[in-house]
């Protein structure tokens, strides 16, 4: 079975003027389809930052990352939602900022917002839903 995802010493150091702050150091793994994984470990040892790594929020340092077909994304603790944004206009914003927004992607967006139950929700602002309904727009 193929790895969906293979990382090889990856590394992440923080600059500052004053020092670095290695934030993580030699981390490796396999993940192959049907895998179900946990990262744990105590606050300010990298979990968030490899998980931003791998998304593409941030470069890493060193190491070498293989992504299969897929690709990564995972929810942060608190949603980013715009309050002044409609849930579709959050849900297109970045395709809107990549100048990637056609009309065969708002409407694959609007058939995801109708898979996860938020079609009725389309045209409501984050701050009449639930927190659940929030993070599955997120």
């Amino acid at each position: 079975m193929n790895n969906i995802l293979t990382i090889q010493n990856l590394k992440k150091v923080y600059h500052t003027m004053e020092r670095e702050t290695m934030a993580v150091k030699d981390f490796s793994m396999e993940l192959k389809e049907g895998d179900f994984i946990a990262i744990v470990g105590p606050s300010g040892c990298g979990k968030s930052t490899i998980l931003s790594i791998l998304s593409g929020l941030e470069e890493k340092t060193e190491g070498e990352i293989f992504y299969g077909n897929q690709q990564i994304g995972y929810m942060l603790q608190t949603d980013a939602l715009f309050d002044w944004l409609t849930i579709l206009d959050n849900c297109l914003l970045g395709l809107k900022i990549k100048h990637e927004l056609t009309d065969e992607k708002r409407e694959y967006v609007i058939s995801l917002l109708k898979k996860y139950g938020l079609g009725d929700f389309m045209d409501s602002y984050p701050n009449h839903l639930s927190g659940g309904m929030r993070q599955r727009v997120a």
